[in-house]
C-alpha cells in the first residue's frame, strides 16, 4: 500500500487529492491546521516527524483571494517557512517523492499586463534569472520552487506544478468562479465583476488537476509543468457563460475600485497536452456547480 502524505488536506485541492488517492487504497497521513478533528500546523509537523513517505503532496500555504493577496500581503509571508520546514524534512527523511505545488503566481507580471495576450511556457521562469512575480504569494511560490530545485541537485524526486485558475464545485467564496456561481445560483440582480472584466485567466477543473498530477507521477514527467486548460476567457466572458446557463438577464455592474490582479495570464500548457488531455469543459464545470449550488 503507497503511503502518502497530503499537507494542506483540508483545503481545496487538499480534499480532491484526498478522495482520488483514497479511492486508490492509499494509506494517507493528513496536515492541516484547519483540520476539524485534528488541527495540526505543518511546519511544527515537519520539526518532528522522520516517518517515510512514498509521496508527498505539498500543499499547506495560505492563499486566500485577491482581496488577500493585494490587500494583506504580508500575511502569505507564512509560506516561505512552511515550504522551508518541509523541504528540511524531505531532505532528512527522502520521500519518495514529493509534488510541490507553485502558482501561475510565479510568472513574470510584465508578461500579464494589459495590453499582452503571452500564453507562458514554463520556460518563461528562469531561476538563474528570476523577474518579478505577483505579489509576496508569487514572491514564496517562486521561492519554494528554488528550493526543490535545490533538493533535486540533491537526489530528491520533486515534481513542480503551476495551477492556473483552478476551479470546481467546493470552492470557497474568496475566489471568483464560486462566487459568479452562488451569485447565479441565488438570481442575484445586479450581478457583480471586480474590474472593468476584461482581465482574462485559464480555467481548469480540480478533478483534471488531480488526474493530471497523478499521471505525471505515474509517468514519471518532470517539472515544472503548467496546469491550464489554454483557453483564454475574461471575467465578462465567464459571468455571460454562468449567466446563460443559469437562465437569467441580470443586470452587470463592474466593481472598477475593487481589486483584479493581473490582466491575462493564460497557459501554454503543450507540455501538459504531451501526457493529459483536460476532459472537462468550462461549460461542463459551470453546468456542475450550477447543480450543486441549487
Amino acid at each position: 500500500m503507497t503511503s502518502v502524505l497530503i499537507t494542506g488536506s483540508a483545503g481545496f485541492v487538499g480534499r480532491h487529492f484526498d478522495r482520488t488517492l483514497s479511492r486508490l487504497g492509499c494509506d494517507i497521513t493528513r496536515i492541516d491546521i484547519n483540520d476539524p478533528l485534528k488541527p495540526t500546523d505543518a511546519r511544527d509537523f515537519f520539526r518532528r516527524n522522520e516517518q517515510h513517505y512514498d509521496l508527498v503532496i505539498h500543499l499547506a500555504a495560505i492563499v486566500g483571494g485577491r482581496a488577500q493577496i493585494e490587500g494583506a500581503p504580508l500575511s502569505l509571508a507564512v509560506d516561505l517557512a512552511i515550504d522551508a520546514e518541509m523541504f528540511g524534512w524531505a531532505m532528512r527523511t527522502r520521500p519518495g517523492r514529493v509534488v510541490y505545488f507553485s502558482s501561475s503566481a510565479a510568472y513574470p507580471i510584465e508578461l500579464q499586463a494589459p495590453g499582452m495576450t503571452v500564453r507562458v511556457d514554463e520556460s518563461r521562469i528562469d531561476l538563474a534569472a528570476v523577474a518579478n512575480p505577483d505579489l509576496t504569494y508569487g514572491w514564496a511560490k517562486l521561492t519554494g520552487e528554488m528550493l526543490a530545485a535545490h533538493a533535486e541537485a540533491d537526489s530528491l524526486r520533486v515534481q513542480v506544478f503551476r495551477p492556473f485558475s483552478g476551479y470546481g464545485e467546493d470552492q470557497a467564496l474568496d475566489y471568483p468562479f464560486p462566487s459568479f456561481i452562488h451569485r447565479a445560483a441565488t438570481k442575484a440582480d445586479p450581478f457583480e465583476i471586480w474590474g472593468d472584466g476584461t482581465q482574462t485567466r485559464d480555467w481548469i477543473h480540480i478533478d483534471d488537476i488531480v488526474d493530471a498530477v497523478l499521471d505525471a507521477t505515474d509517468q514519471d514527467i518532470p517539472g515544472p509543468i503548467n496546469l491550464g486548460w489554454g483557453r483564454p476567457t475574461s471575467f465578462n466572458e465567464l459571468a455571460r457563460l454562468v449567466i446563460d446557463e443559469a437562465a437569467y438577464t441580470p443586470h452587470i455592474k463592474h466593481v472598477t475600485a475593487a481589486p483584479t490582479g493581473v490582466h491575462y495570464r493564460v497557459a501554454d500548457n503543450s507540455k501538459l497536452l504531451g501526457f493529459y488531455q483536460p476532459r472537462i469543459s468550462l461549460e461542463e464545470g459551470i453546468r456542475r456547480a450550477l447543480r450543486a449550488a441549487a
